[in-house]
């Protein structure tokens, strides 16, 4: 009877906390005053790959009745009163206790689809807490910087791409800048970022500054080279292709070369000798005639 109370209990807690008015602002926490409630709505982001702990409340099991997660509306990991686990989740996650005895949420590696919002319910003596987590990843862009002429200026380009969030793009030098943020399909935000430089301005002096939350510390990048400008490229493709073709007509042409020396080679060559007959064979026909000459002469000696 007792563990059919208690569960009966969870799901009553589990349905109010459902109907509970959702707020869209960001807040450690919100203490009502006429029940002991606290609700607690927290913006969180953690790179990608790293270990993740997400606390529900600061009370230890000693004052703690059970702690129930509730993942995307999709999943629940939770600790019931008597030793009880539930994990429906089965992708990882656990619940742990630190060494004060207080529970926490582990994520062993967190990835894109550990994102989303993370429902938190941890009655105590006295009250109940329920936290919102929405968890966001956050993935380092990749910066590159390159010069362009402009008219008679020049044009500082600096870009980082695929990072989530956008990183934020600053230049140490003041003038006409201008910044566009493109997302793509994985939910990923390119930044580039133009500086217009007068013309004959020391581009040796330009620095790149990048900010991103996944660096403690901002990162300045230098330019180093000019991006080749696009007549310079088909200009390449020009000269590349015809070295190609060159090297086809002078293959081409050796072939043709070792062919006509085949063929002369061939034309030189000494003729087959005719056949010879065989002696043995002609010889017996040869006498046969002779006799027969001899015979024939013989008879016309006698008539004459």
């Amino acid at each position: 009877m007792d563990m059919k109370w208690i569960y009966a209990m969870i799901l009553i807690i589990s349905q109010a906390w459902s109907q509970e008015p959702g707020s869209n602002k960001s807040t450690s926490a919100i203490t009502s005053t006429s029940s002991p409630k606290v609700y607690g709505i927290r913006n969180v982001s953690f790179n990608q790959g790293s270990a993740v702990n997400l606390t529900c409340s600061n009370k230890t099991w000693k004052d703690t009745m059970f702690v129930t997660w509730e993942i995307n509306k999709q999943c629940r990991i939770a600790f019931l009163p008597g030793g009880e686990s539930v994990d429906t989740c089965n992708d990882g996650k656990s619940l742990r206790n630190t060494s004060s005895f207080q529970s926490y949420l582990h994520i062993p590696k967190f990835s894109k689809k550990d994102e989303g919002v993370y429902k938190c319910e941890s009655p105590y003596k006295g009250g109940i807490e329920y936290v919102i987590y929405h968890v966001a990843m956050t993935v380092p862009p990749y910066v590159s910087m390159w010069l362009e002429p402009k008219n008679n200026n020049v044009v500082a380009v600096c870009t980082a791409k695929g990072g989530n969030p956008a990183a934020n793009i600053s230049w140490n030098h003041e003038g006409n800048a201008s910044s566009v943020v493109t997302p793509d399909a994985n939910e990923l935000y390119s930044v580039e970022s133009r500086l217009t430089l007068p013309k004959g301005f020391d581009t040796k002096s330009v620095r790149c500054i990048v900010r991103h939350p996944c660096w403690e510390l901002e990162r300045i990048f230098v330019l180093h080279d000019i991006a080749p400008v696009p007549w310079l490229l088909i200009l390449t493709v020009v000269i590349i292709t015809g070295l190609l073709a060159g090297l086809l007509f002078i293959l081409q042409k050796k072939l043709r070369i070792l062919r006509q020396c085949q063929q002369l080679e061939h034309s030189n060559s000494p003729s087959k000798p005719p056949p010879t007959e065989d002696v043995e064979e002609v010889e017996p026909y040869a006498s046969y005639v002779q006799r027969v000459n001899s015979i024939y002469n013989s008879s016309a000696d006698l008539f004459t």
